[in-house]
């Protein structure tokens, strides 16, 4: 018989530094393994692309992969997706104390790496939905594709040639799938 210790997501947020990252599902740690190149390299220029939007427009807050959102209680689980965004209208008035982020982004995007598998990115992109995420992107470097996954919806995957938008969650964010993957 095996026994398995919990781990609370402030016991993540005080863990010391071993140069790992983790995540916390259901109270299990998870090392997350470093990414390739060009998970790096795709996640980084479709952040640029909203983070230009998100500066010129100000809707909101985007979030980079090492922050932490809180999805769950008893046992707890923290997940960070590659890229999130928080609507204006949902950040607190006051800056939050260090912590991790109380709930879901209402954008998490999940960028495909050589080594995730279907059933991983699939468990990725239910936690988010079902914590509350409004819009979820899943993005796969190897089938130039970008997947939209939304509560209670079909999901859409479109090719290079098709129109990524943040619909009403980032209005008015608009960038060819294409560009995603052809930066220079």
């Amino acid at each position: 018989m095996s026994t398995t210790t919990l781990v609370t997501a402030e016991q993540l947020l005080h863990m010391p530094r071993d140069g790992h990252r983790y995540e916390l599902v259901a109270g299990e740690l998870r090392k997350m393994a470093p990414a390739g190149w060009e998970h790096g390299d795709v996640g980084g220029w479709l952040n640029v692309l909203m983070a230009e939007y998100i500066r010129t427009n100000r809707p909101g807050k985007i979030f980079l992969a090492e922050t932490g959102f809180l999805l769950s209680r008893g046992p707890d689980t923290v997940r960070a997706p590659d890229i999130a965004f928080i609507r204006k209208d949902h950040l607190p008035a006051e800056r939050p104390l260090q912590a991790f982020w109380p709930g879901p982004p209402d954008l998490a995007v999940e960028v495909v790496s050589p080594g995730d598998t279907y059933r991983e990115v699939a468990e990725k992109v239910e936690a988010w939905l079902a914590a509350g995420a409004m819009l979820v992107w899943v993005v796969d470097p190897q089938w130039r594709t970008v997947t939209v996954h939304r509560p209670g919806a079909e999901l859409r995957t479109l090719t290079e040639k098709d129109e990524l938008s943040g619909e009403d969650v980032l209005p008015g964010f608009r960038c060819r799938v294409g560009e995603i993957f052809n930066q220079a």
